[in-house]
């Protein structure tokens, strides 16, 4: 039997931060994964040879001086990671009723690109503008080096998005447009918070990178970094069982079988997973249970890989978000099963940066419409999922050709996951690709503390705060500020 300071459930980024956080703080840190492949959403799979990426397309805030460079600088990665800068002109580019808008990087190019096609409209960009940087400096370099984190934005998780850009502008192709990119946290008009809006948005226009290669080299490197600081990190480790004896957790069950112990357990995985795994104790309450479990999760994510054939596709250092013409808001009652929201992404390689090798095309999807195989495990869900995955596919391909891309005579291969996948490989509850939905109207209910009430047991990952590469690192810092205090934790990033 194994002793650790602290166990960590689950390798996705979350766990692997907390893990690299404190294994350089000395604690001797083991983190579980019950999967083969380590990284959550930050994994790499391949097929044919062929690198494909699971859930990050590109990160922001990468920029030097700018906070995700600096946390990545402070775990040891930033030098190590193969990165290639978005396009300064167009990192993302939006397609609605027939035409293109960019999104350029750097503010003072963002309002004015955009103010090509809405010449009187400066102004409220100005505001919405500033509106985005009032959040995103929230988090800062600056923060951190004064010992703290992050600012307190609650006004901002009470602002609807929708809302918000509606009050700044009364243009209704201005405010598509500006929610052109709500695929990427999961945006539902009527619910979103402008938090999430902004802090994703204002991140991506201070610097955007993909990942050359594929984005599970962080993963990797934060292994690096915790086996080098003498910690342990072991794959096909099922956390089958928290332990809870007098009150306290005791460690966990592995694979239902080995027993690990630990003075501290942190779980990365989705609190209601933690929470049906957890030995039954008079500490968390049935009321507190039962709130978890009522929380609702936001869409999952259909993706669709096209690995392309060789020298056929050029390579566009940007991505592509396609909306149909009534909105660009994601709503499955007005369109249930069909494809009306799209982003396109094409991986960097370094073996050929002028060639796009893949190409990823994400659309949202509710588990709800693969009810026929919710029972069912990978691999072994049958011929009738695999003629849904090839219609879906098809109904894609449609519909970005109405967009004018017809990608069809250069596809070598296709590979499509559904949020099955997600739900299998990462533990996501509906598989959800972005977790507990956090609604403007009452955003209270939707957050979810880093301490439990049994005193040993703390919870990480993207269903507590924000999620996404930033927001993700930001709870895994405040987690571990439990262990280590967050004036303290906060100046050692600052000054990495």
């Amino acid at each position: 039997m194994s002793k650790y300071d602290i166990i960590i459930i689950g390798s996705g980024l979350g766990g692997l931060e907390c893990g690299a956080i404190l294994s350089k703080e000395g604690f001797n840190v083991c983190v579980v994964e019950k999967n083969a492949q380590f990284g959550g959403c930050f994994q790499t799979y391949q097929r044919k040879g062929h690198l494909l990426d699971t859930g990050i397309h590109y990160v922001g805030s990468l920029d030097e001086g700018q906070v995700m460079n600096q946390y990545f600088r402070y775990f040891g990665i930033m030098d190590k990671l193969k990165i290639k800068r978005l396009d300064d002109a167009a990192f993302d580019t939006i397609y609605y009723k027939g035409k293109t808008y960019d999104y350029a990087m750097g503010y003072p190019q963002f309002i004015e690109t955009i103010c090509r096609s809405f010449p009187h409209e400066k102004e409220n960009l100005k505001c919405y503008a500033e509106q985005l940087q009032a959040v995103g400096n929230l988090i800062s370099v600056d923060h951190l080096k004064q010992g703290t984190l992050a600012l307190e934005g609650m006004k901002y998780f009470c602002t609807s998005a929708a809302h918000l850009i509606a009050d700044i502008t009364p243009d209704p192709a201005l405010r598509n447009v500006l929610a052109g990119s709500a695929l990427l946290y999961g945006g539902l008009k009527d619910v979103s918070t402008f938090y999430q809006h902004a802090m994703i948005n204002h991140s991506y226009i201070e610097g955007a990178y993909r990942f050359v290669d594929g984005s599970m080299q962080v993963s990797l490197e934060l292994i690096n970094v915790i086996r080098a600081n003498g910690g342990t990190v072991l794959n096909n480790s099922e956390a089958t069982r928290i332990i809870v004896e007098n009150e306290k957790v005791q460690g966990v069950i592995i694979n239902g079988e080995e027993r690990l112990e630990s003075d501290f357990v942190i779980s990365n995985m989705h609190p209601q997973r933690t929470l049906e795994i957890l030995d039954k104790n008079r500490s968390i309450k049935n009321a507190y249970i039962s709130r978890i479990r009522s929380l609702e999760n936001t869409y999952g994510i259909f993706t669709l890989y096209l690995v392309m054939k060789k020298k056929s596709t050029p390579y566009q250092n940007r991505n592509l978000y396609l909306h149909a013409n009534n909105k660009v808001w994601y709503d499955k009652l007005l369109y249930p099963g069909r494809t009306t929201n799209c982003m396109i992404s094409m991986q960097a390689s370094s073996e050929d940066s002028q060639y796009a090798s893949v190409i990823s095309i994400l659309t949202p999807m509710y588990i709800d419409e693969l009810s026929a195989w919710k029972d069912t495990t990978p691999e072994h869900r049958g011929e009738d999922y695999q003629s849904f995955k090839k219609e879906k596919a098809k109904q894609i391909l449609r519909f970005i050709r109405g967009h004018g891309i017809d990608l069809s005579e250069n596809i070598e291969e296709m590979y499509a996951t559904t949020p099955l996948s997600y739900r299998d490989y990462t533990g996501t509850v509906d598989g959800s690709a972005y977790g507990i939905i956090k609604d403007y109207k009452c955003p209270q209910i939707g957050f979810v503390s880093t301490r439990s009430r049994l005193g040993n047991l703390f919870l990480t990952g993207q269903n507590l705060n924000v999620h996404g590469a930033l927001g993700v690192t930001l709870t895994a810092m405040l987690t571990c500020a439990e262990f280590v205090g967050q004036e303290y934790l906060a100046k050692k990033v600052g000054n990495a």
